[in-house]
């Protein structure tokens, strides 16, 4: 989940602008874990919202944002986050190819974006859900997860911020410095070290995954950037006070749990992705 202009040495935000965006960070960061800790269907209901709520930002920023389309991808993803929830991945996952095949259909000349957003939220979704699901390690899979990408915004902001230098990728985020991308980089493997030391996790894996994510987590908000970019849009909306919208505050976490899923996934398979990322 990313800040606005994490890993970055851009101008000083207003006092106003900071308090709003650290008081929202309050209110929405201890929901979410406490929704993670519940697992189940409050936290496949949450996820299914934000799926739902990334699908129709994502249709704004690209400007294809008919009533028509978003209501086809609100019923399609609300449809997989009920039937992933109750275990059948499967048609879930058929409901997501013959859905997103409609989508594309109505989207006309915007099928390719449209389908792109789609595949994005669908995504989310699924490796939200699926990472949770495992009854051994879900939860803790999903809290390093987190705390990775978090670490890696807020350490990146603040070296960004007080460092500086070279920009990163100056064409897609002016402000993103090298500095502030190595900053959340140290900072995701403080945290890959503190699960090691709680005893959670082996350490050399741990903070071998960590990178691997903040990597990942950061590669996630270039391209968000990219997105924006491409069709002139600052923020994908004013949905969080002094945070912008879904897009901008996920980018990092979509690209990390995608990946810390496929990790998973490969190592203990469908149903313990969470023990194939944290157990080695």
């Amino acid at each position: 989940m990313s800040e606005p202009d994490a890993a970055s040495a851009g101008a000083k935000p207003a006092p106003s602008n900071l308090v709003m965006r650290v008081l929202a960070a309050l209110v929405l960061a201890p929901l979410a874990i406490a929704l993670a800790y519940a697992g189940g269907w409050l936290w496949a209901l949450l996820v299914t919202l934000v799926s739902i709520g990334l699908f129709a930002e994502w249709l704004m920023v690209v400007g294809a944002g008919s009533t028509a389309l978003t209501g086809a991808g609100t019923i399609v993803i609300a449809m997989m986050g009920l039937c992933v929830a109750a275990g059948a991945l499967k048609t879930a996952i058929i409901v997501g190819c013959v859905g997103g095949a409609i989508i594309m259909l109505i989207a006309r000349g915007k099928f390719v974006w449209a389908g792109t957003g789609f595949a994005y939220a669908s995504a989310a979704l699924l490796a939200s859900i699926l990472v949770r699901k495992d009854l051994v390690n879900g939860f803790s899979a999903l809290m390093f997860v987190l705390l990775v990408v978090w670490a890696t915004d807020i350490g990146g902001y603040f070296a960004g911020r007080s460092i500086g230098g070279p920009k990163l990728w100056p064409r897609v985020s002016p402000k993103k410095t090298w500095s502030g991308a190595l900053g959340g980089f140290t900072a995701s493997l403080a945290v890959a070290g503190g699960f090691a030391a709680c005893g959670i996790g082996k350490a050399v894996p741990l903070l071998l995954v960590g990178a691997v994510l903040s990597v990942v987590s950061q590669l996630g908000d270039l391209f968000e950037s990219a997105v924006k970019r491409r069709f002139g849009v600052k923020d994908s909306s004013h949905l969080i006070p002094g945070h912008g919208g879904l897009l901008d505050r996920l980018d990092g976490f979509v690209a990390a749990i995608l990946m810390a899923w496929i990790i998973g996934f490969l190592r203990h398979g469908v149903h313990s992705a969470g023990s194939g990322l944290m157990v080695w």
